[in-house]
């Protein structure tokens, strides 16, 4: 299987992953190599990589896994931990994980003495998909995502399939759904195929989804312009996920879970003000529906999320922007949204 060429690395899978791993560290020569796991992937993956690097490791560092984990607290542990291990300036940090560990090791490593190397292994089906691909390193502010942090590119990505088998079927259900949005964005075949297949966890659909998501990096690598599709669902997805997991009265919900409901709703918007099909957004919702449950709003809720929207990355000049569609396979950035169509969208969210 060909691996994805990014801007200045390559995401390998399988086979290629491990020849690269021992071919670049062989080749480097790091002065200490480190390792991040958490405890998930300290007890179920790192036997798995040990039989696939051969190259010594100086030292394993360990976090605590979880989106509330993803501060700058945590990454100040690192950075002292990293300094007390001798780490320098030619070293390099692997980081074994999933998407909040390797959105934080990755910001980690950019930061230590003015940015050492890194290497992400990611281990859940979202990270294969999702930050596998475009650079993006940071953590949270308190319960809102991803405010802090640079655009800054690993020396590979290597995807193994095989810790998938490490996953419950709620955690690969949450890539699953950003698999579904690059069908959405960019390629209407391949979400009807996604919706369809059973197997979707297989080598060839994550190849897939990296290689459309790589595809809209490569031409806009700083998101200035065209990389903001990715964000469909997002918009309101990440003040959903914010608001449960700042709010102990609700179940806290995985990344995946979150933006599936924000993909419907956005869904609803694009209808509105985009001319999306109403077929073609009842078929999106029929779609999540199969695999995600609904979440139950209450006004209070909806009310809080909206205010949350305020602090969306993609906000200019005091506006919120949404990614809306036009159609299945064609999306369209920087769209304003009238309040009065939000409690209209949480209604057809509900029905």
């Amino acid at each position: 299987m060909e691996s994805v060429k990014s801007q200045s690395y390559e995401v390998h899978i399988n086979e290629l992953a491990k020849a690269a791993l021992n071919q670049h560290v062989a080749k480097k020569k790091y002065s200490k190599i480190f390792l991040l796991v958490d405890e998930n992937t300290k007890e179920h993956c790192l036997p798995v990589l040990k039989n696939i690097f051969d190259g010594p490791v100086d030292a394993i560092l360990e976090i605590v896994s979880g989106e509330e984990n993803k501060h700058i607290h945590t990454c100040l542990q690192l950075w002292e931990d990293l300094s007390n291990l001798d780490g320098d300036r030619k070293s390099l940090l692997i980081n074994l994980g999933g998407g909040v560990l390797t959105d934080m090791g990755g910001f980690v490593a950019s930061t230590f003495k003015r940015g050492i190397d890194f290497i992400n292994i990611p281990t859940t089906l979202l990270s294969m998909v999702d930050a596998s691909i475009g650079g993006k390193t940071g953590v949270d502010l308190g319960s809102l995502k991803n405010q802090v942090g640079v655009i800054n590119q690993p020396q590979m990505v290597l995807i193994f399939p095989e810790f998938l088998k490490t996953l419950d079927a709620r955690q690969t259900r949450s890539g699953y759904a950003e698999m579904l949005k690059h069908g959405l964005i960019q390629d209407r075949e391949y979400w009807k195929d996604l919706i369809e297949n059973k197997n979707f966890t297989d080598a060839n659909c994550i190849q897939k989804s990296i290689a459309i998501k790589n595809e809209v990096v490569l031409l806009d690598p700083t998101e200035q312009g065209l990389r903001k599709v990715l964000n469909y669902g997002h918009t309101l997805g990440h003040a959903i996920e914010s608001y449960c997991l700042d709010n102990p009265e609700k179940t806290t919900l995985l990344h995946g879970e979150a933006i599936a409901a924000g993909m419907i709703l956005e869904g609803y918007l694009s209808h509105e003000l985009r001319g999306l099909s109403r077929l073609a957004l009842n078929d999106i919702k029929a779609g999540f529906s199969q695999h995600f449950n609904r979440i139950e709003f209450t006004e209070n809720d909806i009310d809080a999320i909206l205010q949350l929207l305020k602090y969306d990355k993609k906000n200019s000049h005091g506006n919120v922007n949404f990614v809306l569609l036009q159609a299945i396979g064609e999306a369209v950035t920087d769209v304003k949204v009238p309040e009065e169509l939000f409690q209209k969208a949480f209604a057809y969210y509900s029905e």
